[in-house]
């Protein structure tokens, strides 16, 4: 199915935990294999125009909510149309330079139908609808939080020294080597209707993504956690395509996969996912994902050798195969 071919969807029902650029890819997969999608967004971003809308409306950050809509498009004319609408940025030099329409869009919406006692959650709905979305849009959270990291040697001058860095951009780009990740609040109320997609779904993927500021939050959230650890759905941890300067920076496949399940080490992993380009020491990351209970597949998911992106095509082809059960080696040749 690497040709580009559609794989047939499949009758499961399957929850994208993330936010950013590394849920798009993973959706616009995910909506191409299978007939139930739910993304499950992180809503903790502080900068750029969400952080703006944020800070002026007190509304959760719509930008990686917008950005997972847009990734539910259809490959059709409506869809890209719409999804080129949601995610256009306002140039120019006036109090609109950097807005993004989507974002916008779903401030609007929340407001209107805040007022008639309707919810962020019927507000993202709306849009899905407006768009024809292949899916549900969720928060993970029903309020504001902020990331707040543990970082060893943030700063250079002292490179023993452990400080605390606080809000998601400044965690994505930090420098020295990132401990642990805290929310604040402690224990945010997590989205109910997210509570439910986890319980009744057949498949869970975390990942790719940033990974402090982007994939680890849901394990953050107690209740969120919780219902993880208890689903029945099998978990799939799509790694990334190599370290992130700032807050990953150094890391091996291993290491990623090591920091996900510290913040949540009764987690229980199916299949670790990563590409043979990625990962230096196979064997190694073998042995790490066995001693967790999973399987590791090696599928080409980039959009090209050394590529830090995933392509949508290849990395459907690797979710149908893997929610088909074919992980043979001779599967993937």
């Amino acid at each position: 199915m690497t040709d580009g071919t559609a794989p047939l969807p499949l009758q499961q029902a399957v929850v994208a935990l993330g936010g950013g650029h590394g849920l798009h890819a993973s959706l616009a997969a995910l909506r191409r294999v299978v007939d139930e999608v739910t993304a499950i967004v992180t809503v903790a971003d502080n900068g750029g125009s969400s952080g703006r809308l944020r800070k002026e409306f007190g509304v959760l950050p719509p930008g990686d909510l917008r950005m997972a809509l847009a990734a539910l498009c259809g490959d059709d004319e409506w869809g890209q149309t719409w999804a080129d609408v949601l995610q256009h940025r306002f140039q120019g030099t006036g109090e609109m330079q950097g807005h993004v329409v989507g974002n916008l869009l779903i401030v609007a919406l929340w407001e209107l139908l805040a007022a008639k006692g309707q919810s962020q959650v019927e507000g993202l709905d709306w849009v899905g609808r407006l768009l024809d979305a292949r899916g549900r849009v969720l928060p993970m959270a029903l309020t504001p939080m902020d990331i707040t990291a543990e970082v060893l040697g943030h700063d250079p001058a002292y490179p023993d020294l452990v400080q605390v860095v606080r809000g998601q951009v400044e965690v994505a780009t930090t420098p020295g080597r990132i401990l642990g990740i805290q929310l604040d609040p402690a224990e945010p109320e997590a989205c109910p209707e997210a509570l439910d997609a986890i319980r009744y779904a057949d498949w869970v993927v975390l990942g790719p993504g940033s990974w402090y500021s982007s994939v680890i939050p849901h394990l953050r959230v107690p209740e969120l956690r919780r219902t993880l650890v208890k689903s029945e759905a099998k978990v799939i941890v799509v790694l990334n395509l190599g370290e992130q300067k700032g807050e990953t920076s150094g890391y091996a496949p291993e290491d990623h996969l090591g920091a996900l399940l510290g913040h949540a080490p009764d987690l229980k992993v199916h299949t670790v996912l990563a590409d043979p380009g990625s990962v230096p020491d196979p064997d190694l990351l073998e042995s790490v994902v066995a001693s967790a209970g999973g399987q590791l597949v090696l599928a080409d998911v980039a959009t090209a050798p050394g590529s830090a992106q995933h392509d949508p095509v290849r990395l459907a082809d690797a979710y149908a195969r893997i929610m088909s059960g074919v992980t043979g080696s001779d599967a993937w040749r």
